[in-house]
């Protein structure tokens, strides 16, 4: 069985007392490519570090996150286009709107987006995307985006069906992650009306844990959780689930 995690900040000051025993972990449990966002410039040095100890494991993107977004995003936006010069990566992200925490850069955050899907579109690269309690927004920027190089992924995907049947016809699978297996999570009431090859698997790691992991750190050996739980849900063998989602990735990030 191979399985992928699309969506893992290995990079996280949570993993520093363990990573190596972490990524052993998941790849004892079968996970074969890591594909690693980038959050802002101060993470960029850590994330070349982990591809170089990874070889053909880690894939990393580049881009801004939208909750890193402040009055120095052109700054941060100038390094995102500097490394994508400088280097090859799988995708940009992760990039979007996040109105959970904070509204104060809201205009700040439209335009980083949209800055970074052309990006994307000039280096033919998919995206990756953040949103949180912004699903009208994050729509109305990829309306304006909308294309055959507009494509990639909805990361931790957590909406209603109509909305990922929307997110899907802006040529974005699904990122699938821990919230499949929670209580109230929902998106496990609807999600087999949703044919499996819009579908990937993610961890999000170190956040949100599936259960019986919920509340405690995450990490990618628990996309077996989700790969199970997907199984179960679609009434497919769990290595049909890793064989298709990985295949959806391996389409989207090109590797």
């Amino acid at each position: 069985m191979i399985l992928t995690d699309t969506h893992t900040h290995l990079y996280s000051e949570e993993f520093d007392a363990d990573r190596d025993n972490m990524m052993q972990r998941a790849i004892n449990a079968g996970i074969s490519r890591f594909f690693v966002p980038s959050i802002d410039s101060s993470y960029t040095k850590a994330m070349y570090e982990l591809e170089n100890k990874y070889p053909g494991k880690v894939h990393l993107m580049m881009g801004l996150h939208p909750t890193y977004i402040k009055e120095n995003y052109k700054e941060e936006l100038a390094h995102v286009e500097q490394q994508l010069i400088n280097r090859k990566f799988v995708a940009i992200g992760e990039i979007g709107i996040d109105l959970y925490w904070d509204k104060t850069f809201l205009t700040q955050q439209q335009y980083a987006f949209k800055y970074q899907i052309q990006l994307a579109k000039k280096y033919r690269l998919p995206i990756n995307i953040h949103c949180r309690d912004a699903f009208d927004e994050v729509f109305e920027v990829l309306e304006s985006e909308k294309g055959a190089r507009l494509y990639g992924i909805f990361h931790c995907f957590t909406g209603t069906y109509e909305q990922a049947l929307k997110a899907i016809s802006y040529n974005m699978k699904l990122g699938i992650g821990g919230v499949a297996t929670f209580k109230n999570g929902k998106i496990d009431q609807y999600l087999t009306k949703i044919d499996i090859s819009h579908i990937v698997l993610e961890t999000d790691a170190p956040y949100l844990s599936p259960v019986p992991y919920r509340g405690k750190r995450n990490e990618s050996a628990y996309i077996s959780i989700i790969a199970a739980k997907l199984a179960a849900l679609y009434n497919l063998h769990v290595d049909e689930i890793a064989d298709v989602t990985t295949r959806n990735a391996v389409d989207i990030y090109g590797i």
